[in-house]
């Protein structure tokens, strides 16, 4: 238990696997998930976990708050445009889908790592393309996840049917043993679940499991407030217009940019016909987050790995040629290998100005 959690309802039981800050992009958890049985008690708060939930606003559906009182409860933070957020869905989905009819209720949480993540009609469509269908808070000011004393995404977050906190997660992993606590609750609120198999649950497309093996680049951030291993030339020309030339040597993990680009605290904006970002990295899959110009027209944008069209190493957003169309402000996989990952070159250029570069993410 850490101490950085003594805040509210959560001290009372919760289990993590040492620091851990507010990041998307994080590995599996080496430590296995703990239910409240192993956890001392602390102090109790004034309001409880169901209170907070019932008592939030807004929740995205028209239908508002769900019924929450006896029921098992698990709370997903997540935030639409993270990578480790979206590979979580397929497991949240089944479980509601599962349990939905013995005493579950999932409890998406969305809380925003960037600005377009704000805007509830962007999350709205976002959890309707997705096909989320349990009910989901929108949490731009930090509420819900202040209280709950959430690290980073995706956050889980297992409240028995009287209300406790019986265990608590931050990132990915651990899947069965969640599911086998979930089972136990239910169980211990008297809800027969030994029909309900346990198949294994396996994602598809952008929500399969990262290449854990293979994967050997963090993510990077765009905007100069986060940004590392920036290497072209100079380095960044803040808050201003600026013609950016590519590193003559692009070392792992290390990306530039080229063509006419301004660098903001939170992401980089195109300003021509030839922007383009590289990066070196190792890892099966690579994933851009990207913002459409304004005025809502569709832009083209090119892939290449190693300066070849990448073939049948393109990702779900775009071609064998490395065609892709930037149309929304979200997640974009641009490259999936299915042979050997090795150290690789991605680029990425845009036929217009206007775009916004937020993180490269990887799995």
């Amino acid at each position: 238990m850490t101490t950085n959690r003594s805040l509210g309802f959560i001290a009372a039981a919760l289990m993590t696997a040492g620091s851990t800050t507010a990041l998307c992009c994080r590995e599996a958890l080496a430590r296995p998930l703990q239910d409240g049985d192993a956890v001392a008690a602390a102090t109790p708060s004034r309001i409880g976990p169901i209170d907070l939930l019932e008592r939030a606003r807004p929740w995205l559906a028209p239908q508002g708050a769900p019924t929450l009182r006896g029921k098992v409860v698990l709370v997903n933070f997540w935030t639409y445009s993270c990578i480790n957020s979206l590979r979580a869905l397929p497991y949240l989905r089944a479980w509601s889908d599962r349990y939905g009819d013995k005493g579950l209720q999932v409890v998406g949480v969305h809380a925003p790592e960037f600005g377009f993540e704000h805007d509830p009609a962007k999350v709205r469509s976002a959890v309707a393309a997705l096909d989320i269908g349990y009910p989901n808070l929108q949490d731009n000011d930090y509420a819900i996840w202040s209280a709950f004393a959430n690290e980073g995404w995706p956050g889980f977050y297992f409240i028995d049917a009287k209300g406790q906190v019986r265990a608590y997660r931050v990132g990915e992993g651990g899947y069965d043993q969640a599911e086998q606590l979930l089972r136990k609750l239910l169980t211990e609120a008297g809800h027969d679940v030994s029909g309900v198999p346990l198949a294994s649950i396996t994602g598809q497309g952008i929500e399969a499991e990262a290449d854990w093996r293979n994967l050997k680049s963090p993510e990077a951030y765009l905007g100069y407030a986060k940004a590392a291993a920036f290497a072209s030339p100079g380095g960044f020309e803040r808050d201003a217009a600026h013609r950016y030339v590519p590193a003559r040597a692009l070392p792992l993990n290390r990306w530039d940019l080229s063509g006419d680009w301004s660098v903001g605290p939170e992401f980089a904006v195109s300003g021509g016909s030839d922007g383009a970002i590289r990066f070196r990295f190792h890892a099966r899959d690579a994933h851009f987050v990207l913002g459409a110009p304004a005025g809502g027209k569709p832009v083209r944008f090119r892939v290449t790995i190693d300066g070849a069209a990448p073939g049948a190493d393109h990702g779900a957003d775009t071609d064998a040629a490395g065609w892709g169309e930037l149309r929304q402000d979200r997640l974009y996989q641009i490259v999936r290998q299915h042979g050997a990952v090795t150290d690789r070159t991605v680029r990425i250029e845009f036929s217009q100005p206007g775009v916004r570069a937020y993180s490269v993410t990887f799995g």
